[in-house]
């Protein structure tokens, strides 16, 4: 198969271009540098220059396509509402290159769409789409494209993770750098759920493999990390103090990421695991953060 991947330079989307490719098909990765089609030829892809903006390349990517893997997303939270009103436009692209075809896309999503309520694991079963955030949009997007007769499914994200990246973990570091303080709110017994990149890269390559046109993954290896454990080894790693915060605190401490610390999203992956024989063997998030290179060692 030939598979367009948008994000195929990017974190999670280089390391579905190695999956893919291993895998015996061909990547069509789309790039707007020149860095990025560099890097590409030199995983064995074919390069599409393109960009989330320009819709009719989106349209003619897919077009060429035998499938899709959406993972491209703006990750500037500052304007999170419009990068995912963005997505809905660039979702509804791609299926418009995929329409009258049964060839699958794969679009990206977030575990907390699959929650039900306080404390208990978001599954993959569950939709509400009055959900307050955004990120829905992607989800009704893809849904607004099925209705068409396009074949589309969603793998949902929880921390995805190696040693040099971990979500938005990563944003933690940094501002537990700059603050001088490793911090999680209240008693830090709030949850998030994670999965190592490689884990994530196989699960794509199966869901556009094996899966069904209006399914939802989950991309879940561990169900929920407490975010005092995550704090912990973070304050271990800069050797500084970790601190519990209050809830007004945090909203200060963390800037734009204070409303979502103290959060309690676990998710569940068990339906995922049993549909695609989906069985996650890669390190733990804990110990890829006690593995990383922590600036100033």
């Amino acid at each position: 198969m030939r598979i367009f991947i948008t994000g195929a330079t990017g974190f999670i989307g280089t390391a579905i271009v190695a999956e893919v490719i291993k895998a015996g098909h061909q990547v069509l990765g789309l790039t707007r540098s020149e860095a990025g089609a560099q890097s590409l030829i030199a995983a064995g892809a074919d390069v599409f220059h393109g960009n989330l903006e320009d819709l009719d390349s989106l349209r003619r990517g897919a077009a060429m396509a035998d499938g899709v893997i959406h993972t491209a997303f703006n990750h500037d939270f500052s304007r999170f509402a419009a990068n995912c009103e963005a997505d809905r436009l660039a979702i509804e692209a791609l299926g418009a290159g995929l329409a009258g075809s049964d060839r699958p896309l794969v679009i990206t999503s977030g575990t907390g769409m699959g929650a039900i309520a306080p404390g208990v694991a978001a599954i993959e079963d569950n939709f509400n789409p009055d959900h307050p955030n955004p990120r829905k949009t992607s989800e009704l997007a893809g849904l607004s494209v099925g209705q068409r007769g396009v074949n589309v499914s969603v793998v949902r994200l929880p921390q995805v993770h190696d040693t040099v990246k971990q979500g938005l973990i990563s944003p933690l570091i940094q501002i537990a750098r700059d603050k001088g303080v490793s911090a999680y709110v209240g008693d830090g017994l709030n949850r998030w759920p994670a999965a190592h990149v490689s884990d994530v890269a196989r699960l794509y390559r199966l869901a556009l493999e094996r899966g069904q046109a209006g399914r939802r993954y989950h991309a879940v290896a561990e169900e929920g990390i407490s975010l005092r454990d995550i704090a912990t080894v973070i304050g271990h790693g800069l050797k500084i103090p970790t601190v519990s915060l209050s809830h007004e605190e945090a909203l200060t401490h963390f800037g734009w990421l204070g409303d979502f610390v103290g959060r309690d999203l676990p998710a569940s992956g068990r339906q995922t695991q049993q549909w695609l024989d989906w069985h996650p063997s890669g390190p733990a998030l804990i110990a890829d953060l006690e593995r990383m290179k922590y600036a100033g060692d």
